[in-house]
């Protein structure tokens, strides 16, 4: 099952949250504060961001973070995938996958689902592949406001 997150999941998702920062599919950890400041934009209702809640046999099996803009480039509105993260005793059982289908059918309107998978995830790579997605082949450049 797949459902928005709650109040309630505040403190499964930000271990989860953890987790993921600290596992081999990002290229750093960040700061806890920033997590903190991810689930109070959603608890407010934000129209940016949303977190899903990935579960299995009625228990939480992980989470997923989305965000929304608009692209010239696709046409339209775009959904990220920022965050899929299945805890390790669930991995396997198909998970990501209904994820991904989840995003597909509820999030329609949009033009592109758009998401990032670091070099060494060649299971999360190979999984959006037979998803449908394909490899854009830009740098990414950022710069942090400070």
């Amino acid at each position: 099952m797949i459902r928005k997150y709650c109040f309630q999941d505040r403190q499964k998702v930000l271990a989860m949250m953890k987790d993921f920062y600290s596992s081999p599919a990002v290229l750093h950890k960040i700061p806890q504060e920033n997590i903190l400041k991810t689930l109070q934009e959603v608890e407010s209702g934000s129209p940016y961001a949303d977190v899903f809640i990935l579960e299995f046999e009625n228990e939480i099996a992980g989470y997923a973070l989305t965000a929304y803009t608009y692209s010239n480039e696709a046409g339209g509105k775009v959904v990220w995938i920022e965050e899929l993260f299945v805890l390790p005793k669930f991995q396997g059982k198909g998970l990501g996958k209904e994820f991904i289908r989840y995003i597909k059918s509820t999030f329609g309107e949009f033009a592109r689902i758009r998401l990032e998978v670091e070099k060494s995830n060649d299971g999360a790579a190979r999984l959006y592949r037979r998803e449908g997605f394909g490899a854009l082949d830009y740098k990414q450049y950022f710069m942090d406001k400070n």
